[in-house]
């Protein structure tokens, strides 16, 4: 069976909250939400209904332009803290914006998405980054940007596929299980920098190994300045997020004050340092062998959480703008994104929601607005390098730190015991597993006890559309008539009714209902109420069906009908069977039952 349950973007979302930079979306993801149409219903035609390039056109100039400015201004401190935050360097977190924003908004298939690395992204590339510096202190770093290209390669070949639709259809226990448990990692691999030192070796159970030992060597000027970082990103008032974001307020007025209050002790201070102010070398893919099952997991958990991350927040983009995205169009722009990111050393990326959201809010409606804002960030990086250096690396800490908290599905950690106690537990399980184990055992363990649970409460409601009756007193949706005819049989004839989708589950109810069979002559197998017949439900009719001719009983299937009876005839069932028992109507099927009884 498919995974079960709908992929919803609630937890995503809790990005676009913002604390109150950005109004809460509130959407519902439906099937009709996840199509995969060319282009959005409102998008601008040319001659002869031709539309222009991923929609863009110079009838929402004006919005564009302002939409891309507000989400470089949101995309810069965010980048620089990811970038830091990877190991990676903060030059990677503004190149991963530039180009997976630039080629995802040009090749990508929702008009306004802006793609950028973001806090799960981040993560994933922190663990692969510190694995394989570790593995090979030389040629790691090459090796963990081939990992980013080779994301970018999965992203590809997922859309060329065309598996978008059906990259989110997760349980929401598991993804908001994925997500808190990300958000967790984030919050804790930050406390080192938040106290002014390094991240220890050994992410999560390092950091929460050696916790002792940061507190007693915390540098409080350091300190300080994170948490007042901290409390000017929660703290901003409203009015003031309309004219500036948070992050970037807090980023300029924490860099201000480490260079005029803390000026005495300035030089002991954390910061970024020198950042090349040219473009980016070309990172030639780097293989080595002991490590390149490693590298390829990584690669394809990269990719799809990347590609999770993305049809997410363009079903958000979607709900805005009463639009419709191409999922795997987007999957396709969001691999030449990370792949070209990887080339040229920068972070991997996805769908970010605050800077679509901001994007769309600002007037943003096509790829213009996503052009833009990676070619204001490029701007800023080749000219306004210099002077990111003096940006205190605590500051960025603590903006890492908020995003992490963002990230934890707060609203269902708190609800979800109440909405089940079973889906409570697999949530909380997955965030165990993303925290102290691996994120891949995490998604693997979790859909798969979800979906056998759900599986299994299908099962028993679809096992309850399994009937054999052999009186007109039965369960039965039958004609009056039929009922006569049934009594008229004394029990000697059973009447045995399949209902709805027949799935695998099913397949131990109808064993069980055929073997409950005791004294009969006839069999009626009535299969015209069957939407579909599964290879493990139609291996259990032909069981039943051998059984009884077996023990010399005269055996109808009727009703079989399209697939049903081709499948039935693929397992040449009808082969058993003289054509006038399979061929004829339920009532002939009744009438002949009885009158063979005499």
């Amino acid at each position: 069976m498919a995974a079960i349950g709908i992929g919803n973007a609630a937890v995503d979302a809790k990005y676009a909250q913002g604390r109150g930079l950005i109004p809460m979306v509130r959407r519902t993801l439906s099937p009709s939400a996840m199509t995969t149409s060319t282009a959005a219903p409102g998008a601008p035609r040319g001659p002869g209904g031709w539309r222009p390039f991923n929609q863009i056109s110079g009838q929402h100039l004006k919005g564009d332009l302002f939409g891309g400015v507000t989400a470089a201004v949101i995309a810069l401190p965010m980048a620089l803290a990811f970038g830091v935050a990877s190991g990676a360097g903060a030059e990677a977190g503004l190149w991963g914006a530039v180009l997976v924003g630039l080629f995802a908004a040009l090749f990508g298939g929702t008009a306004t998405l802006i793609s950028e690395p973001t806090g799960p992204m981040t993560v994933v590339m922190t663990a692969v980054v510190a694995n394989l510096t570790a593995r090979d202190p030389e040629q790691g770093l090459a090796m963990a940007f081939t990992v980013v290209m080779l994301a970018g390669v999965f992203q590809i070949l997922f859309g060329l596929l065309r598996l978008g639709r059906y990259i989110t259809q997760m349980p929401y226990t598991v993804i908001s299980g994925f997500m808190s448990g990300i958000g967790i990692i984030l919050i804790v691999l930050q406390i080192g920098p938040f106290l002014g030192q390094a991240i220890p070796k050994g992410g999560v159970i390092g950091t929460l190994s050696t916790l002792p030992a940061l507190v007693q060597n915390a540098q409080l000027d350091e300190v300080v300045l994170a948490l007042i970082t901290l409390a000017i990103l929660w703290f901003t008032p409203a009015r003031i997020k309309k004219v500036a974001p948070p992050q970037l307020i807090a980023l300029v007025l924490g860099t201000l004050l480490s260079l005029s209050l803390l000026q005495g002790d300035a030089d002991g201070l954390r910061r970024i340092g020198t950042i090349a102010s040219g473009f980016p070398q070309l990172q030639i893919p780097h293989f080595a062998l002991p490590q390149l099952q490693l590298m390829l997991v990584n690669g394809a958990v990269l990719g799809m959480l990347g590609c999770i991350d993305a049809l997410l927040t363009a079903v958000i983009a979607d709900s805005i703008t009463r639009t419709e995205h191409n999922s795997n169009r987007e999957l396709i722009g969001q691999g030449l994104g990370n792949l070209v990111s990887g080339l040229f050393g920068g972070l991997p990326g996805a769908g970010a929601t605050m800077g679509t959201v901001v994007n769309i809010q600002s007037g943003g409606r096509s790829a213009l607005s996503g052009i833009v804002r990676a070619l204001i960030l490029m701007l800023v990086i080749l000219a306004g390098a210099g002077l990111a250096a003096q940006i205190p690396q605590a500051v960025l800490a603590a903006i890492a730190l908020k995003v992490g908290v963002d990230i934890v599905d707060w609203g269902f950690l708190k609800r979800a015991h109440r909405i089940s106690r079973t889906g409570a537990l697999i949530m909380y399980l997955v965030i165990g597993l993303t925290v102290l184990v691996d994120l891949i055992a995490a998604v693997g363990v979790g859909v798969f006890i979800a979906n056998i649970l759900t599986i299994d409460k299908m099962s028993a409601l679809q096992s309850k559309a399994v009937k054999s009756v052999s009186t007109g007193d039965g369960e039965l949706d039958i004609p009056d008539e039929e009922k006569a005819l049934l009594d008229q049989g004394k029990g000697l004839v059973l009447l045995f009714q399949l209902n709805g989708a027949m799935l695998f589950g099913v397949a131990k109810a109808i064993a069980r209902e055929h073997n409950a069979i005791r004294e009969c002559r006839a069999v009626i197998f009535d299969l015209s109420e069957v939407s579909h017949l599964g290879v493990t439900a139609a291996l259990a009719v032909e069981n039943a069906v051998e059984e009884a001719v077996e023990k010399g009983r005269s055996v109808y299937v009727v009703g079989a009908c399209d697939v049903t009876r081709r499948r039935l005839a693929q397992l040449k069932l009808f082969e058993l069977l003289p054509a006038d028992h399979t061929e004829i109507s339920r009532r002939e099927a009744l009438e002949r039952a009885v009158a063979s009884l005499a």
